[in-house]
């Protein structure tokens, strides 16, 4: 298990490569700003998405990781 710090140390990484540094500081603050319900936003995240297309993301995903 890695530390809380190690986390968001990769975190904000991963979103600095998604988004560049601008955009990823602009999504913290837009965490922090408002009350958010992670799960309940990640569940409506995929909803229009068929089994096939979640599962091609999950695969990708995948690949990166290795």
């Amino acid at each position: 298990m890695i530390t809380d710090t190690e986390i968001k140390t990769r975190g904000l990484e991963i979103l600095s490569q998604y988004l560049g540094n601008v955009e990823a500081e602009r999504f913290i603050a837009l965490i922090q700003r408002e009350p958010f319900d992670y799960t309940q936003w990640r569940r409506q995240l995929d909803q229009d998405l068929s089994i096939r297309e979640l599962s091609d993301r999950a695969m990708a995903s995948r690949n990166l990781e290795q």
